[in-house]
């Protein structure tokens, strides 16, 4: 079964790009995505631009409008996902521990829906 992990953490607060910590940090995910590459868990996965990129859309009667920056504020932000394929949740929540930003923030995992 296939589950969404989507790694939520606060932006302002993680390392910034050409420090010691950032590139640990990316090692850490690296070793990661390694290791359920090798597990053949991995089917997908990202780590997503600062919100101050983001474009939110809705439409309504028909007029679509766009704003800038992500659809809610909040004290964290997704920052990035996996998709894995693996037997059941308890796995996938095995899985989740497993990444660095269920540490430093937090992950939820989601089942995604199979659809005929």
């Amino acid at each position: 079964m296939q589950y969404l992990l989507l790694i939520y953490d606060e932006e302002s607060a993680r390392p910034q790009p050409g420090t010691t910590e950032h590139g640990a940090m990316w090692s850490e995910y690296q070793h990661f995505t390694t290791t359920i590459r090798e597990r053949g868990e991995f089917v997908a996965g990202g780590a997503l631009r600062p919100t101050t990129a983001a474009t939110t859309i809705q439409v309504h009667e028909d007029v679509t409008l766009a704003s800038d920056g992500p659809f809610e504020t909040t004290d964290r932000q997704l920052i990035g996902y996996y998709l894995i394929d693996v037997t059941d949740l308890d796995e996938a929540i095995a899985t989740a521990s497993r990444l660095p930003g269920a540490r430093h923030g937090c992950v939820e995992v989601r089942p995604v829906m199979e659809v005929p």
